[in-house]
């Protein structure tokens, strides 16, 4: 007679399973179906479009350390997110600005890079680093930076003189501190 066996491991993932038969690991993905089974569980429909209420994007780095909606009073509905590495404004940036605001009503854009971002540690060599080892050369720029201040102002002038952009006026940059929860404006004169 076998018995199923439950085996957590440091890496987070859980396997079920007889003693005598192939173990099956679960992944950090299937954590997130399981959470998201227990969310819709209680889910209701919030009854809102896809407009977002504060008519306001927001385009920031993807790291982890950043809690947007927490970070900035936002609740669901209230802004759209746009997320990258470095949360620099790319080609792929400015056609969700463009998408965001010519069809869904925003109006601001607010643009949040962070200190210790990885992209200061890192230079356009990745590119070729990536063409040795995979045998292809990316199409897409790094976009690395030394001075986050200064790349802040640089995704705030690429929103500003892009032609597919109704709304211009109302874009602000900021460097959110990983340390204190802070942010810091950005003045894209200086």
């Amino acid at each position: 007679m076998t018995s199923n066996v439950i085996v957590m491991t440091t890496s987070a993932s859980v396997s079920t399973g007889s003693q005598d038969a192939p173990t099956r690991a679960g992944t950090v993905t299937d954590r997130l179906v399981e959470a998201n089974e227990r969310y819709a569980a209680a889910f209701t429909d919030p009854g809102m479009d896809a407009r977002p209420v504060l008519r306001v994007a927001v385009v920031a780095c993807m790291d982890a350390r950043l809690d947007l909606h927490a970070a900035l009073g936002l609740q669901l509905g209230d802004c759209h997110t746009i997320r990258n590495a470095g949360g620099v404004v790319t080609d792929d940036v400015i056609r969700s600005l463009t998408i965001s605001q010519r069809k869904l009503g925003t109006r601001s854009v607010v643009l949040i890079h962070h200190t210790g971002c990885g992209l200061e540690s890192l230079t356009e060599d990745f590119r070729t680093e990536l063409e040795q080892e995979v045998g292809q050369r990316p199409a897409w720029a790094v976009e690395s930076f030394r001075d986050v201040d200064q790349d802040v102002r640089q995704s705030m002038q690429r929103v500003r003189t892009s032609p597919f952009l109704l709304h211009t006026d109302d874009v602000r940059g900021f460097v959110f501190d990983v340390k204190t929860g802070l942010l810091r404006e950005i003045d894209a004169a200086a």
